[in-house]
């Protein structure tokens, strides 16, 4: 079966910059496992797959190389942005339809701002099982990470310092031990999202990394679900003074990356996380895929 693609990188106005994305155009009839060896075969972190819906305009599904999940961020940028290329949608709002459920999106040029289910605070987890994950002493934690969801679960875990950031080594060892604690045996699962509170530039308010274990590639360059829970996690907590804030993310892969972010309600009751970005088609073409493997 041949099928249209867009590759986009997200949360990037420039070629090459934030997080790319292949988007596979009527790609929702594929079975599992043709998706799975399609992301595998880019070798990128995420790719998506539209098509009809019969409750929103567009159904998208997520995939990672080791299975589908429920929502994604910078995958939705870039399903959006290359659906406006090619002029299935127009500038405006529109809704998509997935397994996290309803996404509210507005698209406006080469922006795309999606609101973000409301959250949801899981378990805290023990600092030095996470500290442990990243190589890093449970010292250079602030705060109790926990694990919270906007759309996909993620363990929200805030640093000291943009120094340890930067000198965090995954250990997947470690990673599985988080991953049992937890009750979830699988390592592309509820991972920890290292946070600072000062940008990678001046132009940011967060700098954050997510390492990753394989069959996915080493570092996600910009983690949109991501965000939006950890803008979630830092308001809940008093841990940020304004409900909007500028989020950077892959600098230190060269891939910079950016979104805008802002918590809708009050601390104790939010009710969704506005994350907004740019998108860039880097390159586009057909696909030759089977249905089933």
């Amino acid at each position: 079966m041949r099928f249209d693609f867009d590759w986009v990188d997200a949360f990037s106005d420039v070629p090459f910059g934030g997080n790319g994305c292949s988007v596979v155009h009527g790609g929702a009839v594929l079975d599992d496992a043709v998706c799975m060896a399609y992301v595998r075969e880019t070798s990128l972190v995420e790719c998506t797959f539209t098509g009809p819906s019969d409750v929103a305009d567009v159904h998208v599904r997520y995939f990672l190389a080791s299975r589908e999940i429920p929502f994604a961020g910078h995958p939705t940028v870039a399903t959006v942005m290359a659906l406006r290329a090619r002029g299935l949608i127009s500038d405006g709002a529109l809704t998509l339809e997935t397994q996290a459920g309803i996404i509210p999106v507005e698209v406006h040029g080469n922006h795309v701002k999606m609101t973000q289910i409301a959250p949801v605070f899981g378990q805290t987890v023990p600092t030095d099982i996470v500290a442990a994950v990243g190589g890093i002493a449970p010292g250079d934690i602030i705060g109790q990470p926990q694990i919270v969801s906007t759309g996909l679960p993620f363990c929200i875990t805030v640093l000291k310092d943009r120094q340890t950031l930067e000198r965090l080594v995954l250990d997947v060892g470690a990673l599985r031990t988080l991953g049992h604690h937890l009750g979830q045996p699988e390592t592309d699962m509820m991972e920890p999202f290292w946070v600072t509170r000062s940008g990678a530039t001046d132009a940011g308010d967060t700098y954050s990394r997510l390492l990753i274990a394989p069959p996915s590639p080493p570092e996600d360059a910009f983690t949109g679900s991501a965000t939006g829970a950890t803008a979630a996690y830092l308001w809940a907590h008093d841990m940020i003074e304004k409900c909007d804030f500028v989020a950077e993310q892959g600098h230190g892969m060269g891939r910079p990356g950016q979104a805008q972010v802002r918590v809708l309600g009050d601390r104790s009751a939010i009710s969704g996380v506005e994350v907004s970005g740019k998108g860039v088609i880097v390159m586009s073409g057909t696909a030759d895929l089977p249905q089933s493997l």
